[in-house]
């Protein structure tokens, strides 16, 4: 099959595309899906990078790799114990995979601990390869699974209620601007902080307003800040929310360190939450709002699989609203 093999950590070079790659052998309880699209996360280029400690998420990365973590495809064969009824499914594959109820130390990444969807074909557990019914094409499906799942396991982990007012940093972006939805599809009013030619953008989101990225909030005018930026804006971040309020972060692509008063946490009475593993619950929530159509895809761009050294050009750019997606063909 044709996939993309990561053969270490550095630049572009680090990609290959092969034609000659080994079809993945299906195991019991597990399905080979054949890929139609793979989105493009920052999680495929900070592993490229070595940007996580130990090049993995879980510190188990291991050469060579196909990266994507973003999979949509139809089912095309099942392991021992799943039905055969579900060959020919039209599935999105959760991202994170672990038992139900087990620790978080205990999940594995598609795309870094196991193979993930930069391919023609992809072998998953069956319970994480989530039906779905709708109308939208693969490419647009593609855009959900770790943006999506991302960003409404950051707003369920923030507990926001209908009415809160909800301040979404890096909202231009595919967590980002799936954030700004699933907040409005629960009830809540969302702030959008992003550059200002990306404005007109999120207000057609349903965004209530939008701030320019490098201007301050309004201090404690927010009750939730969700956040994928951190770096030397996130005292302002902190500041701007009221007495009592929650801050969600699953992302640092302004930095990872930041500076913290803990008076502002303290005294304030704030909780902070990290979140990378999906609670349990989230991924099968995020279908739901796709099949009824609470929210829909925010496609930038789309490249070709072995384009993948342009998409991830693109992506680097950090000029894109949304997502950047691999179209997969089968010859």
């Amino acid at each position: 099959m044709r996939a993309v093999l990561l053969q270490g950590h550095g630049g572009y070079e680090q990609l290959e595309v092969r034609d000659d790659v080994a079809a993945p052998p299906v195991g019991a309880g597990e399905v080979l899906v054949r890929i139609g699209a793979a989105g493009v996360n920052n999680t495929d280029i900070n592993t490229r990078r070595g940007w996580y400690e130990g090049g993995g998420w879980t510190g188990s990365f291991v050469f060579p790799r196909i990266q994507g973590i973003d999979g949509c495809g139809v089912i095309t064969e099942v392991g021992d114990g799943v039905q055969a009824s579900r060959v020919g499914e039209r599935v999105l594959i959760e991202p994170c995979w672990r038992d139900a109820g087990a620790s978080p130390d205990t999940a594995r990444f598609l795309g870094s601990e196991v193979d993930g969807t930069f391919a023609e074909f992809c072998v998953v557990p069956s319970r994480h390869a989530h039906a779905v019914h709708s109308a939208l094409a693969d490419h647009e499906l593609a855009a959900f699974p770790c943006a999506g799942s991302t960003a409404l396991n950051l707003l369920r982990r923030a507990g926001v209620q209908v009415g809160e007012r909800v301040i979404v940093t890096g909202a231009s972006g595919g967590v980002g601007s799936m954030a700004v939805q699933l907040a409005i599809a629960l009830g809540a009013e969302v702030t959008a902080v992003a550059s200002p030619e990306k404005h007109d953008a999120l207000r057609a989101l349903g965004a209530a307003a939008v701030i320019d990225r490098n201007a301050p909030p309004a201090p404690a005018s927010h009750d939730v800040a969700i956040d994928v930026v951190g770096g030397s804006a996130w005292p302002a971040l902190l500041a701007a929310l009221r007495p009592g309020g929650r801050y969600a972060v699953s992302g640092a692509v302004a930095g990872p360190l930041v500076d913290l008063d803990l008076r502002t946490l303290y005294l304030r009475d704030l909780t902070l939450f990290g979140a990378t593993v999906l609670d349990d619950g989230v991924f099968a929530e995020l279908v739901r709002h796709i099949e009824t159509g609470d929210i829909t895809p925010v496609i930038d761009a789309t490249f070709p699989l072995d384009q993948i050294v342009a998409a991830q050009q693109r992506f680097a750019e950090r000029r894109h609203v949304g997502k950047i997606v691999l179209t997969v063909a089968h010859g």
